[in-house]
């Protein structure tokens, strides 16, 4: 192996020495400028032996284009030795035209986070950023782009190379022409400005890293149009499940980053997601990763609230104690049980409706619309509810503690002081996923940031993926949606027809109205361009022979499998039996809790509600249909409790893209 490489590192030296000869001939007859552009311009052609493809401007300036397996590199070379930066004039012609390559490249579904800007400083040595710009000295402008992870396949280099020659004004195709008999008037050894051993360890990295992932480059140009788009004033992006919403929300946060100069909010309500989301910026838009702040709702609001020196006494367990007291004290002797008998509805009720609403007055609840609560509720009755909701929050003060609806409810005051105080919002942008799953309080506090400023607040979500109770439309938000400020995405990128039919099976007859206030069939019409799923479905008499068929499917998988493979459970209890289960049989797990998005050749282990937002090419949902309602058959409450659970699993199998395993069991055991 070590001999091996050896070999390899030797005749990379050879090759690059001979194209680095050839190419120091060819552009001293090329008409380039000074002597520090044509030592950048020979580092670049020397490129074009390796599969890139190089456009110059044919007046024999120092600015080109290079197309490579890294992606799409707009670049100017500065001959200043021995000077400082570039010129702030030089810089804005290579913003301006990066802006036109990116046009150039939209059409063909190519995403702005994969064109860069890239200016070399002739007799220079650095490596350094100035704004979205990356600054590169002649001696690391060939290892650097060599080092780039590979982002096109050598088909897609020819195609973008061959559009942009035809569409950039003034450009032509420049290749290292090799073979011509050596110069025997110069030495054979590069000069001191030709990194050669940098260059030589580039080439071997480069050979080496796997390609970055399809979709971190390439979006539909419906999609890209969407990334790159200003929008007057606040915006929601919406569609069906699999149709790259979170995709478009990644690439339009690093599209911001880029041409902002404040900070990107990139928010969430799940706490694992975040640490996904920023992992996969960093691999596809390292320069402004820096930049976007991801983070779960509550845990921000946390840590905003914590720098302004506003306490927060957030305990979980001891709300829950104040909350099972004031249930004993004025909830089950009550007309509410007449309803539901069971405290954890009416502690719902509080949560997403009066406190998640930011209610403050029993008038205000008087007359509120409960979406998604199916069970009326008579003034009488909501009467009731408030007493319960006075006398919980009594509780509460009295343990000198808050609860998760109270930390956003004081951050929601303290941005408003702020922002009042210091005359801006404190974010250029706030990208908001899945924004369905917040709390109306939640997305006010958002909203509140970055007001309704062009660019600053972009919601992305679909209502049939709620995976928690209760519901708001924007308008009560105070946020506006005009025109094309709303679109909705209509392509499936990710399940097959078996899989999304089954998973549009459990939904069909759940009509829903999404936060735009629209009304919306269970079954939607959406193209597919994805179609090699398939659906396993698994049916034994006893627990034991389902998890039997579990384990031997999930060992049956090919090797380097379990690195793209979920197990999903419906509740906590499901996910400790299955976490003993995968222990026992020595199958390596990775709990979704824990999971980064970096590979790791364990199976992804976690609820159906952790598994927002993300997907994987296995997705195996043990005991899928033994989730049945909790409550009274045929009540509102039970109703509504299995509309809920019906989203939850139709969220947990369209995570799948290849393959969707159901299990089931005749009579699984009681808990």
């Amino acid at each position: 192996m070590a001999a091996g490489a050896s070999q390899e590192a030797r005749r990379q030296e050879r090759l690059l020495r001979e194209q680095w000869e050839a190419a120091r001939r060819q552009v001293r007859w090329s008409g380039a400028g000074g002597e520090g552009e044509r030592r950048v311009l020979a580092q670049l052609l020397v490129l074009t032996a390796r599969g890139w493809r190089l456009l110059v401007g044919r007046a024999g300036s120092g600015d080109g284009v290079l197309v490579g397996p890294g992606g799409v590199f707009v670049v100017r070379v500065e001959d200043r030795a021995g000077e400082g930066g570039p010129p702030d004039e030089g810089a804005g012609g290579l913003l301006a035209a990066t802006k036109v390559a990116e046009s150039a490249v939209a059409s063909l579904g190519m995403s702005p986070v994969a064109v860069q800007p890239v200016m070399v400083l002739a007799g220079q040595s650095l490596d350094r950023a100035l704004g979205r710009i990356r600054l590169l000295g002649e001696q690391q402008v060939g290892p650097v782009l060599l080092a780039q992870p590979r982002r096109l396949r050598a088909e897609s280099v020819r195609a973008i190379a061959d559009h942009l020659e035809r569409v950039l004004p003034g450009c032509e195709g420049l290749v290292l022409e090799q073979g011509a008999a050596p110069d025997t008037t110069r030495q054979a050894s590069p000069d001191g400005l030709f990194d050669l051993d940098g260059l030589r360890e580039a080439a071997l990295e480069g050979a080496r890293r796997a390609p970055i992932e399809q979709w971190m480059t390439f979006l539909h140009p419906d999609q890209v149009a969407l990334v790159r788009r200003n929008w007057s004033g606040p915006a929601r992006i919406s569609g069906p499940a699999g149709t790259g919403k979170t995709v478009v929300a990644l690439h339009r946060a690093a599209h911001l980053a880029r041409r902002t100069t404040g900070r990107i909010l990139y928010v969430t309500f799940a706490n694992n997601l975040p640490r996904v989301q920023s992992t996969f910026l960093r691999t596809m838009a390292p320069a402004v990763a820096d930049r976007v702040d991801f983070r779960s709702l509550h845990s921000w609001a946390q840590e905003f609230l914590q720098e302004r020196g506003v306490p927060v006494r957030l305990n979980g367990d001891k709300a829950e104690t104040a909350f099972s007291l004031a249930w004993k004290n004025l909830g089950r002797g009550s007309r509410l049980v007449q309803i539901d008998p069971g405290p954890a509805y009416w502690r719902e009720e509080i949560d997403y409706v009066i406190k998640g609403r930011g209610l403050t007055r029993f008038e205000e609840y008087a007359v509120v619309v409960r979406k998604r609560r199916k069970a009326g509720l008579h003034r009488t009755q909501r009467q009731s509810v408030w007493e319960l909701y006075e006398e919980y929050e009594a509780r509460r003060r009295e343990r000198g503690v808050h609860d998760f609806n109270d930390v956003l409810s004081l951050a929601l005051g303290e941005v408003s002081r702020e922002t009042e105080d210091r005359g801006g919002p404190p974010y250029a942008a706030v990208v908001v996923d899945e924004v369905q799953d917040l709390t109306l309080v939640g997305v006010r506090l958002l909203h509140a940031l970055v007001g309704d400023a062009p660019n600053g607040l972009l919601l992305v979500g679909d209502g049939q993926q709620t995976v928690y109770p209760g519901g708001f439309r924007l308008t009560d938000a105070g946020i506006d949606i005009r025109g094309d400020r709303g679109q909705v995405l209509r392509t499936n990128y990710r399940n097959s027809r078996q899989i999304l039919d089954a998973a549009l099976a459990v939904v069909a007859d759940d009509a829903f109205e999404d936060i735009d206030g629209e009304p919306t069939p269970g079954r939607r019409d959406v193209d597919l361009t994805y179609h090699d799923g398939n659906v396993v479905r698994v049916a034994e008499p006893t627990a034991d022979a389902h998890d039997r068929e579990l384990v031997g499917a999930l060992k049956a998988l090919p090797d380097g499998a379990l690195a793209d493979t979920a197990l999903l459970c419906a509740s906590k209890w499901a996910l400790g039996h299955y976490q003993r289960l995968l222990a026992r049989a020595e199958i390596p797990v990775c709990q979704l809790e824990q999971y980064d998005g970096n590979p790791v050749d364990a199976v992804k282990l976690g609820t159906y509600r952790r598994a927002k937002g993300l997907e994987f090419k296995n997705v195996f949902l043990p005991r899928y249909d033994a989730e049945s309602a909790v409550g009274t058959p045929g009540t509102d409450t039970a109703r509504e409790r299995a509309e809920l659970r019906r989203s939850q699993l139709f969220v947990a199998m369209t995570r799948a893209r290849d393959l969707l395993w159901l299990g089931s069991v005749a009579d699984p055991p009681a808990r």
